[in-house]
């Protein structure tokens, strides 16, 4: 989401500096991804004017300017041919970078004649597309000064990340709330007026045979007499600045209320339009439309579309069409805005690949209460900016009910949180946020969420409302407590065999490969993979439509990619699933490695060891090992060896009748087929097939278990004491328990 520092505060009454902003919009969890301040990357570049431009001696192109910078008369060649004395225009100095592409200027000579500089055309400044000439600045300009903030380019650009649940967040104004109740300014009001229409719209919405879930609300008007064409420099100006390109007024418009408001409209031309009625149904199958994009899409049944008597019209929530889009001679529109469902478009977007910023917004939810104000205020600016007269407002559908009514204990923050907060301060900031708190009492509050925030469901969501504001600072660091026993190993049995054979083959010299968990049909069926069962339904092309029955297919793929780059010694290594069906028994890890060429690398002068059926067997039992299990138990047959390994060549693992693994060398057709040359060996090791260890027994004594208090013992039964006394013939011991 892109937004500029002005645009912001039309919303946000603030002063606060860009960097304060920064921080705040990263306190409450809208991370800023970069702030782009083109006034700051071109602060060196300043306004200069052409005192004398005269032909270059050697070069019939060029011209010999000379430039007044402000302190000193320099002289520069331009090629540029609107180069003339009186213009000013941008100069670049020696050891500036050209921003387009990162060019540094220097003192140059040019066909014999020296240039001290360079006279840059919006191009080479990156502030626009491909131009003939010079930048040419207004003749008020004062010579001298950057140039950026003089055009207006002081207006730095926020690039933030939004978290799909802050649907409210890809609107400029959602974001001026959530800073607001930051304490970084005030929001300011916003409330559309009400828009009079004369009569009744000649076009009328209706709804086909749909569920009525796809579509709760549709609005619109017909505007007529409007004036299309290209919208103020102010509104072209704000869109460029976020990376959108200008059409026209009426579409700009739109665009306008999408990023500023959260709320995508539409506007048909209501002259092509056939006959006087608009359909929201279900698409019929077979149609197709040609979207304003250019490219033409096939629909299916299960697609929201609106139509008129001839065909689709627009993908709902999603695109317009071409045959009803507005040009400059449109002169009456019907403007709709509506409330989409947004399983349903996300459904159609995914299937059309569709990627547009209605899209975006309906399918994470949009504010079901702004429908009628958005069509109210993008009218008012249709009327200030084409003018025109607009007609009532129609509409059919209903708001869906919001019945959500959150019971909210006061204690929930301490709980969750750790952090003692006042109530009044909770209160603060909840309301701040539009959240609306009814029957409060001491103990426990009833919270109503505002119709912008869809994702508030719960109690712990309004804590996590509280704390993100009041800053995550205020919960304290506590370190986990310290334990006085061993503790018991983290990862299974089998997540260890994973890193354990992992890295006994790495050791090995083999080079850990990570590929897709996808292949073709056809690599699916050269390596017996379970087609039927295993087949994607949505996938991610014709060439990964099927779940890998091995990991070999992605193996050899990439040997036969690095082979055709000139790599002949290779030598791979991969750990992950495979599949031989859809039951969770059927899912295996198995460990495999590929080897072709020389072992210790072509560079050595000595080598002459190839990678054989030998190399490979002892790489297989390298990663048995590792895993704790030796192979000296097992036995080595030829039987059910699978097709792709070579028969004579390979031979399969076994445990009795457990089949561990199969190592050998690719059969040659295979490795033709995969266009590999050379002999290839690999192994593959069933690390789920290998036995548990069993557990030994044990003498290792129990862990000592020590008193903290210092221990103090007496010998009572020595009669030898100093401390003693006589009374008559008897001797008594003075000490009391002795």
């Amino acid at each position: 989401m892109k937004f500029t520092l002005s645009w912001l505060k039309e919303h946000l009454d603030t002063t606060a500096s860009v960097q304060t902003i920064c921080d705040a919009l990263n306190n409450i969890g809208l991370e800023v991804e970069r702030v782009e301040d083109k006034a700051e990357a071109l602060k060196e570049f300043k306004v200069a004017e052409i005192v004398e431009a005269t032909q270059h001696p050697n070069a019939d192109r060029l011209r010999v300017c000379k430039v007044n910078t402000g302190t000193e008369m320099i002289q520069v060649v331009c090629g540029a041919p609107n180069a003339r004395a009186g213009l000013k225009t941008v100069l670049g100095r020696p050891g500036m970078a050209v921003p387009a592409n990162g060019m540094v200027l220097k003192l140059s000579e040019i066909r014999g004649v020296e240039s001290q500089g360079m006279l840059c055309s919006s191009e080479e400044l990156g502030l626009g597309e491909k131009s003939d000439g010079i930048l040419e600045l207004p003749n008020d300009f004062p010579i001298g000064e950057p140039f950026a903030p003089l055009i207006g380019l002081n207006d730095p650009v926020f690039d933030i990340a939004i978290t799909p649940n802050r649907s409210d967040c890809f609107g400029i104004y959602g974001i001026a709330r959530d800073l607001a109740a930051a304490g970084i300014g005030e929001l300011k009001a916003h409330k559309p007026a009400k828009i009079s229409g004369t009569g009744k719209p000649s076009i009328t919405p209706q709804f086909g045979i749909l569920d009525a879930a796809w579509c709760p609300l549709f609005s619109g008007r017909l505007i007529t007499g409007v004036k299309n064409g290209a919208s103020p420099a102010w509104l072209q100006d704000k869109l460029k600045a976020i990376g959108l390109r200008p059409i026209s007024a009426l579409v700009d418009i739109t665009n306008y209320m999408t990023i500023a408001f959260n709320r995508p409209l539409h506007v048909f031309d209501a002259d092509k339009i056939m006959g006087n009625t608009l359909t929201i149904r279900a698409a019929k199958a077979g149609e197709t439309m040609e979207a304003l994009d250019g490219k033409t899409y096939s629909l299916t049944p299960n697609m929201c579309v609106i139509a008129d008597e001839q065909g689709v019209q627009s993908l709902a929530g999603i695109m317009g069409g071409m045959a009803s889009g507005c040009l400059e001679d449109t002169v009456n529109v019907f403007l709709e805005s509506a409330l989409w469902d947004p399983y349903s478009i996300a459904k159609t977007g995914r299937a059309l690949g569709i990627h547009s910023d209605a899209r975006q917004r309906f399918e994470r939810g949009v504010d079901p209460k702004y429908t009628l104000d958005g069509l109210e205020y993008a009218t008012k600016m249709i009327l200030d900016l084409c003018g025109g007269t607009a007609s009532e407002v129609i509409k059919i559908g209903q708001f869906p009910e919001d019945d959500r009514l959150i019971k909210f204990p006061l204690t929930e923050v301490k709980r969750l949180t750790g952090v003692e907060i006042p109530a009044f301060e909770m209160k603060l900031t909840l309301q701040s946020l539009g959240f609306f708190i009814c029957k409060p009492s001491q103990d426990e509050w009833q919270i109503v969420p505002p119709s912008w925030r869809p994702d508030i469901g719960g109690k712990a969501d309004i804590v996590e409302e509280i704390i993100r504001i009041l800053g995550l600072r205020r919960v304290d660091a506590t370190p986990f407590p310290r334990l006085n026993h061993i503790h018991k190993p983290i990862l299974t049995l089998a997540q260890s065999r994973v890193r354990k054979s992992r890295r006994a083959l790495i050791y090995r010299g083999l080079n850990e490969a990570v590929t897709w968990s996808f292949i073709s049909t056809q690599d699916a069926k050269i390596f017996g993979g379970n087609i039927d069962e295993l087949t994607l339904e949505n996938p991610i092309s014709s060439e990964l439509s099927v779940m890998r029955p091995t990991l070999l297919a992605g193996l050899l793929s990439t040997i036969s990619r690095n082979q055709s780059r000139g790599f002949n010694n290779l030598h791979f290594a991969e750990i992950g699933a495979v599949w031989h069906g859809r039951k969770p028994e059927q899912q295996q890890n198995t460990a495999t490695a590929v080897r072709v060429g020389l072992l210790a690398g072509e560079k050595h002068w000595a080598n002459k060891d190839m990678a054989d059926v030998y190399s490979i067997k002892q790489d297989m039992f390298a990663a048995l090992e590792a895993v704790g299990f030796s192979g000296n138990s097992t036995q080595i047959s030829t039987e059910n060896l699978p097709d792709y390994f070579h028969p004579s060549r390979s031979a399969v693992l076994k445990l009795g009748k457990t089949v561990l693994g199969v190592f050998g060398e690719i059969h040659p057709a295979i490795a033709q087929q995969f266009d590999i040359t050379g002999r290839v060996v690999a192994f593959e090791l069933n690390l789920d097939a290998i036995p548990a260890p069993k557990p030994k027994p044990t003498k290792t004594k129990p862990s000592l278990v020590l008193n903290p208090l210092q221990p103090i013992s007496r010998d009572k039964s020595s009669r030898y004491c100093a401390c003693y006394s006589k009374i008559g013939a008897k001797t008594y011991h003075k000490c009391a328990d002795f």
